[in-house]
């Protein structure tokens, strides 16, 4: 990871949201960098968490702060001084939108105005990344992946929230942040999966539950296509763009990220490959049942365009699906072991790395 590395060592990077699962991924990540780590964010959002599973108490600046409120932010903000802020805080799960709309447009909007306006009035920070989601488009059904030119209009209050997100960050670069210098990009990603999430109302965790349990796993819509990716692969992502602009603010721009169409799958497909290579890890016989709960409108088909991406960065994904779901295999049973999952971890970024050689994103 030498271009990355040399990069971030000894840099400021403040990152909100880091108690989540992404969160946890990406402070690793950057701690491994050798980055000064400060996070911003509520306390960690399940039970078990990654970010205690990791450590990361321990190894970075973590403060307890709702995003909400700007004083706070402000606060933190001025005492840090970061060059670099990586705004992923958010209420990211559609159903949950869908019972308290107005806390998921409380998170999702005015967190970050609050994150810009920090941005905007502290002198220090040079490039800001805004992590939105693959569900900020009008979504149409269309078999090709949506493009970072076409409508942004999500439907339920979680898509749509985020869609404000990215007009709210493009009225702040223009009205305030270019003409400081301040470098500001969204960041629009996929499904992202991997081990130590513990989320509710996403397939990998419920399939980690049923396997605790010993039960068949249940899939609410197995029919509904994402874009699956391994967490590693938006999170280096934003780390690239991050420093990309840093380096040249004329690179600011609003970017998707998300896997070849060969590896967008269906909620079944993905399913049926986590019982494959548990099935093959264990020699059990875990398997899924169709069975739809009626929940909440949610897409039925979704999945992104990412040639803006490649043809700027000279981007391409590393691992496929299959390899993806080995390494959530490995990770989760190492866990179920009650082994050493920081040491998977930090493995499966050493991993991720290697494979990457020859990428210019993350080595050349």
């Amino acid at each position: 990871m030498s271009r990355l590395q040399d990069f971030y060592k000894g840099k400021k990077v403040l990152v909100t949201g880091h108690t989540g699962f992404k969160g946890s991924w990406l402070s690793m990540l950057l701690d491994k960098m050798g980055a000064s780590v400060t996070g911003i964010a509520l306390e960690p959002p399940t039970e078990p968490a990654l970010f205690d599973l990791l450590g990361l108490k321990d190894k970075m600046d973590s403060r307890i702060v709702d995003i909400c409120d700007l004083d706070a932010m402000k606060k933190v903000f001025e005492e840090v001084r970061p060059e670099i802020v990586i705004h992923m805080a958010a209420q990211p799960i559609v159903r949950e939108s869908y019972r308290d709309p107005v806390g998921t447009y409380a998170a999702n909007v005015m967190g970050t105005v609050n994150v810009l306006e920090c941005c905007r009035l502290i002198d220090s920070v040079k490039s800001v990344i805004n992590v939105t989601t693959d569900k900020v488009y009008r979504n149409y059904e269309w078999d090709r992946g949506y493009v970072e030119g076409d409508e942004l209009c999500g439907y339920d209050p979680y898509s749509n929230s985020k869609s404000c997100s990215e007009l709210v960050t493009d009225s702040y670069r223009n009205s305030f942040l270019r003409e400081k210098g301040v470098a500001v990009s969204t960041v629009r990603a996929g499904n992202v999966i991997g081990g130590g999430d513990f989320a509710t109302d996403r397939i990998i965790p419920d399939c980690v539950r049923a396997v605790e349990r010993g039960d068949d796993i249940i899939v609410r819509n197995p029919y509904s296509t994402r874009p699956y990716q391994h967490v590693l692969e938006p999170l280096t992502v934003y780390l690239t763009i991050a420093m990309a602009q840093y380096k040249d603010p004329t690179l600011a721009d609003c970017y998707n990220v998300g896997p070849d169409d060969d590896n967008c799958v269906t909620t079944g497909e993905l399913t049926t490959l986590f019982c494959d290579e548990w099935n093959k890890l264990t020699g059990g016989d875990l398997k899924w049942i169709n069975k739809s709960d009626g929940g909440p409108h949610e897409a039925g088909f979704l999945k992104l365009n990412s040639s803006k991406l490649k043809e700027t960065f000279g981007w391409k994904p590393v691992w496929n699906m299959k390899s993806a779901m080995n390494k959530i295999i490995c990770w989760t049973d190492e866990y179920l072991k009650g082994g050493d999952v920081v040491g998977c971890t930090l493995r499966q970024i050493d991993e991720f790395m290697s494979d990457s050689e020859g990428h210019p994103t993350v080595l050349s």
